[in-house]
């Protein structure tokens, strides 16, 4: 077909299939950040697609033009967006906005106008005037460094623009790669700001989009300075290829991490599991058994869960459980441990500095906290605990010992719990249920 560029099939067809690569792996673990990567890598794929009609000249050209930069920039945009830590804020939503606005108006005036030099001058302000407008109007609510990088960065862009952009001969080919430049070299930068962290991901993503900002520097350089030396387009557009290898490894990596998570916390709470928590008892032990001090052990049973449960249902009793860890972790340390070992059970670790007085205390409000009537969606409720206490070493000398003892004690205050409950009720007409009153 006359007006296209066969050659450029090759290149559709691996970005394609390396954006469904990256697709199945978001897939399994979405997040925003993923969900703004496979945008900008559809935009990416449709930049290769646009340019397969180049050859065609007239509107298609134009049009070809035109769609392929706009969606290599946004795309830029958004891969920088992404990485932006507090993408939440309402000025941030502004601020890529607008460079996603000024970005299209100053490529479709490039395409279409070249000449309305008063067009691409008032544009090009923008580029620079926005940004710094929304960073100025959002100071006194919310300031941060990075956001000052972006401003710095496209207020550079702008006055480039401003000062090459009519240059004749090869003024918009300047325009074009310091745009480019601009918004790549932006992505290098705050990609390494929210990834600092030395994980092979993260060294291939930012070298990628350094060698990606590069390419509109080195190759409009060696064709000034080294017309003879011809390169492949295809070794310009590596660096594309090595991003998208590097967000998958990253996509891996923060997959692995959260299944390393999961296998030791519970899920519902975030609290340690029944094998972290073990993990963490026995080095408790270990370092009381070196220094020659005392670790607290504590198990909590909550009394009237199961009559929560059964009456308003597993979603209550969830949030009901999740209230019941923030209560817990409230009142002690940050050193101490604070999990979830069964299903309605908590254990709780005091370290060092602990005496029986100091455990004891701890017991006596962890009860009391939890008689305290609680609201959970439309409904009052009250579920009570029996609280096991056992001192280490002064009421066992190893980790099992002390779990029993804890255990054994647990189950005595349940017990008598539950008899003073039933003399009450033989006692008296008035009762207290779980769950007291419904909205």
């Amino acid at each position: 077909m006359v007006g296209v560029d066969w050659g450029k099939i090759p290149d559709v067809g691996a970005v394609a299939l390396l954006t469904c690569a990256f697709a199945s792996v978001a897939r399994r673990g979405q997040t925003p950040v993923s969900r703004i990567w496979l945008t900008g890598w559809l935009l990416i794929v449709l930049h290769f697609f646009a340019f397969i009609f180049l050859p065609a000249g007239g509107n298609l050209g134009n049009a070809a033009t035109f769609v392929g930069l706009d969606s290599l920039a946004c795309a830029g945009v958004l891969f920088l967006w992404a990485s932006i830590p507090y993408r939440s804020q309402i000025s941030s939503r502004w601020m890529v906005g607008t460079l996603l606005g000024a970005s299209t108006l100053y490529l479709a005036l490039l395409t279409y106008f070249p000449t309305a030099s008063w067009a691409l001058d008032a544009t090009a302000f923008l580029f620079g005037g926005l940004p710094l407008g929304i960073a100025l109007v959002a100071l006194r609510r919310f300031n941060h460094p990075i956001r000052w990088v972006t401003v710095t960065l496209f207020g550079s862009l702008s006055i480039f623009l401003l000062l090459f952009q009519n240059r004749p001969g090869n003024g918009s080919d300047l325009a074009l790669n310091a745009l480019f430049f601009i918004v790549y070299l932006a992505c290098c930068i705050h990609f390494l700001y929210a990834y600092h962290r030395g994980t092979t991901g993260t060294f291939i993503t930012a070298s990628g989009f350094l060698a990606w900002a590069s390419v509109f520097v080195v190759a409009p350089s060696l064709s000034t300075f080294l017309p003879a030396l011809h390169l492949e387009s295809e070794v310009w557009n590596l660096p594309k290829y090595v991003v998208a290898v590097g967000m998958i490894l990253l996509l891996l990596e923060d997959q692995i991490e959260h299944n390393k998570y999961l296998a030791l916390h519970d899920e519902l709470t975030g609290l340690p599991n029944r094998r972290l928590f073990q993990d963490r008892l026995a080095s408790a032990l270990e370092r009381a058994r070196r220094t020659g001090t005392q670790a607290a052990l504590l198990l909590v049973d909550l009394n009237h869960f199961k009559q929560v449960n059964d009456t308003l249902g597993h979603h209550a009793g969830d949030k009901l459980l999740a209230r019941v860890g923030a209560i817990l972790t409230g009142r002690v340390r940050r050193s101490d441990t604070v999990a979830r070992t069964g299903g309605d059970e908590f254990s709780l670790i005091l370290e060092e500095p602990t005496s029986r007085e100091d455990a004891e205390n701890v017991r006596k409000s962890l009860t009391q906290l939890l008689k305290e009537p609680l609201q959970i969606e439309d409904h009052t409720v009250r579920i009570g605990a029996s609280v096991g206490m056992a001192l280490f070493p002064e009421d066992a000398p190893s980790l099992e010992s002390l779990c029993i003892v804890a255990d054994l004690r647990m189950y005595a205050e349940k017990y008598e719990s539950k008899s003073n409950g039933e003399s009450r009720r033989g006692s008296s007409s008035h009762t207290f249920p779980a769950v007291e009153a419904q909205a």
